[in-house]
């Protein structure tokens, strides 16, 4: 077994503060900080320097989670080779997704491993793609799947194995009779004088919508505010304004805003990935639900 005070430390690294980490692991605030002190103790450096609320990793702390991220991918290699001993024996796969991606590739690929592997135990929750790194790392995620963002790790992390599942299409929303629902594929910018609804707290779909409507040469003039769906599809059938959605967003039918799918180089597209802690897709049960997810997408 791998000590548990590397991996608060590796969580810390990604949570910024003691509290945060404790919440993330389960752990008390006090049990955290008596775990890095008797890890910073034992390796006789100094691991953490406050810094105002939080706390600042030294360089010797960096040293340290560049070998804990090498032992970590070796004990998930390890945990594989020896599940491949019992395999077909009752196991549980635990996924975290985003919501688009959770009811029309997620919800299918449990249901066929609830048909192919009856005694794997699934478990799902929505969740939003900036909190799955951290989760996978505290152990509390086996499968992520979601969108890339900004501030997230790079693929070529040592602590995950990130791999593209789908590039989903966004359509351009319109209220019903509006003369791009009437059009045979209009580009984006022919949307650019239009009102538009803007998504700010669904961070990855905005930031979308604004790098798409830039390429195509124009600023959206972003009116109205909403981060669900159904509210999006709700002020646009009602003639407040356009938006963006993906093609596997689900909309109420009783809104009745419609979907134009859009031409153009490039189609404004989200990239869908699943990700992995580096070394687990090799574990049978991570391995079937990677494998179900593959076939599950529309």
């Amino acid at each position: 077994m791998i000590d548990p005070r590397l991996q608060a430390l590796r969580v810390l690294k990604e949570q910024g503060t003691v509290t945060a980490t404790a919440e993330m692991l389960h752990l008390t605030p006090s049990t955290v900080s008596q775990q890095l002190r008797l890890l910073a103790r034992e390796l006789g450096v100094t691991l953490l320097e406050a810094q105002g609320r939080r706390v600042r990793l030294t360089p010797a702390a960096h040293t340290v989670l560049d070998h804990a991220d090498v032992l970590f991918a070796q004990w998930e290699r390890a945990q594989a080779d020896l599940a491949a001993h019992r395999e077909g024996a009752a196991g549980q796969v635990r996924f975290g997704s985003v919501s688009s991606a959770l009811a029309a590739i997620v919800t299918p690929a449990a249901v066929l491993l609830g048909r192919e592997h009856p005694r794997l135990a699934v478990r799902m929750s929505e969740t939003e793609s900036e909190d799955a790194f951290p989760l996978l790392l505290a152990g509390r995620l086996d499968i992520a799947v979601l969108i890339p963002t900004a501030g997230g790790p790079p693929s070529d992390d040592p602590r995950f194995e990130q791999r593209p599942l789908l590039d989903e299409p966004q359509d351009l929303l319109v209220p019903p009779g509006h003369p791009l629902a009437e059009r045979a594929r209009p580009v984006l910018a022919d949307a650019a004088r239009e009102p538009w609804i803007g998504s700010p707290d669904r961070g990855d779909q905005h930031h979308l919508m604004l790098t798409a409507c830039a390429a195509a040469g124009f600023t959206p003039r972003i009116v109205h505010h909403a981060n669900e769906w159904f509210a999006v599809a709700a002020l646009v059938a009602a003639g407040f304004g356009v938006g963006l959605v993906p093609r596997l967003a689900p909309l109420p039918p009783e809104h009745r805003a419609v979907r134009v799918p859009l031409r153009g180089e490039p189609v404004p597209s989200r990239r869908i990935i699943t990700c992995v802690r580096r070394g687990s897709d090799r574990q049978p049960a991570i391995a079937h639900g990677l494998d179900a997810l593959r076939r599950s997408v529309p």
